[in-house]
């Protein structure tokens, strides 16, 4: 004879379930979402990088968005690499830990405007790609200040840097500087 669950016998096992995928997966701040779409200049774009968040979007690996107004969000930068790639941006960091929150500003690449934004932190500039065609904005960029909550090397990501940079907590002038590169889309 086959013994039928009680009603708590099933929402603990659903409880159970729910609470190993939480583990398995960095927790995203409430509101913050990965593959965030921008509206720049009447047309959508993502930030480039992997296609790897919620329905294929692409997004730069580890970070989670909010827009917080109309040239502006606000990132986590977290330690985890594209489609889940284990701590991917540093080696002595727990996987999934916030290692950075950031703050970002749309606007175009100018060398004043390079110069300007660098000076107050924002030494890391990332593309924008379209969302219908992938093709980059022909002339914006998203400028990014990465704030470190903790203290870590920095010895992976796209480009790691050889050897690694000891990162502590305020901001980080060191986080992949590329200001000075100028933009061509």
């Amino acid at each position: 004879m086959r013994k039928h669950k009680t009603r708590r016998q099933m929402a603990v096992g659903v409880g159970v379930i729910a609470l190993v995928a939480l583990m398995a997966a960095p927790a995203i701040a409430a509101g913050f979402v990965r593959g965030i779409v921008l509206n720049v200049d009447g047309t959508d774009y993502y930030l480039a990088g992997a296609p790897d968040a919620p329905g294929g979007a692409f997004d730069i690996p580890g970070h989670a968005w909010v827009q917080s107004g109309p040239d502006r969000i606000e990132g986590k930068h977290y330690n985890t690499g594209p489609f889940g790639a284990k701590q991917w941006w540093s080696s002595d960091a727990p996987d999934g830990e916030l290692l950075f929150v950031v703050n970002a500003v749309i606007d175009g690449w100018s060398d004043e405007k390079a110069a300007m934004y660098a000076s107050r932190g924002y030494v890391h500039y990332h593309e924008l790609v379209s969302v219908a065609d992938g093709t980059p904005h022909p002339d914006k960029v998203v400028w990014l200040k990465h704030t470190a909550r903790t203290s870590f090397t920095l010895d992976g990501g796209p480009h790691p840097p050889d050897p690694g940079i000891e990162i502590t907590p305020g901001v980080s002038n060191d986080f992949l500087p590329n200001w000075y590169m100028p933009y061509v889309p």
